[in-house]
């Protein structure tokens, strides 16, 4: 059906240290605050919960 896991996957926005904590790959939207990632896009990163918009130079 795909050519492999989404890249949009929730588990793909994290990773385990070598300590076992785990830290977040994506950054968070500073309106919304921690638990909604922006989404990446080629021009700039969007909330998709507030809309909100940061482009990219």
């Amino acid at each position: 059906m795909g050519d492999g896991p989404k890249a949009g996957a929730k588990w793909s926005k994290y990773s385990i240290a070598d300590d076992g904590t785990l830290t977040r790959k994506a950054e968070f939207c500073p309106q919304c605050g921690p638990g909604v990632f922006l989404g990446v896009h080629k021009d700039r990163k969007s909330c998709g919960r507030c809309g909100h918009t940061e482009t990219n130079e």
